[in-house]
């Protein structure tokens, strides 16, 4: 079974840059598309970015594109979202997932297994 326990979230000022870990222990984590996800104060979960494994293609919503980078360091099993350019509206609890191989990889319902989320706070 696949254990995630995300980092390195906080509260900083618009315009600064923030990096997320994501530490994977147990099952196959190099084998796994890797998500990021966010949820806002009385809003649903949003997806952010994704990774697959292997040759490691990228996807990002349409709101962090050109902002956010997801990487991955299988060797470390690790996933990575590095966060510039932050916005207020990028304030939510963060979340780490890893994909089942079934399913869309923006839609919550794929993943299988999720951390416990790290709180980011943007200030305007």
């Amino acid at each position: 079974q696949v254990q995630l326990v995300e980092s390195g979230g906080g509260l900083v000022q618009a315009g600064a840059s923030l990096r997320l870990s994501c530490a994977a222990s147990g099952g196959t984590f190099s084998r796994r598309t890797m998500g990021w996800f966010r949820q806002a104060p009385g809003k649903e979960r949003e997806f952010v970015a994704a990774i697959n494994w292997g040759a490691g293609s990228t996807y990002y919503a349409d709101s962090v594109k050109g902002r956010f980078t997801i990487s991955r360091v299988d060797a470390k099993n690790t996933v990575y979202l590095q966060m510039n350019s932050l916005k207020p509206d990028d304030t939510a609890v963060y979340y780490c997932a890893a994909h089942l191989s079934v399913g869309r990889i923006t839609d919550t319902a794929g993943y299988g297994y999720w951390g416990q989320g790290t709180q980011v706070t943007v200030s305007s």
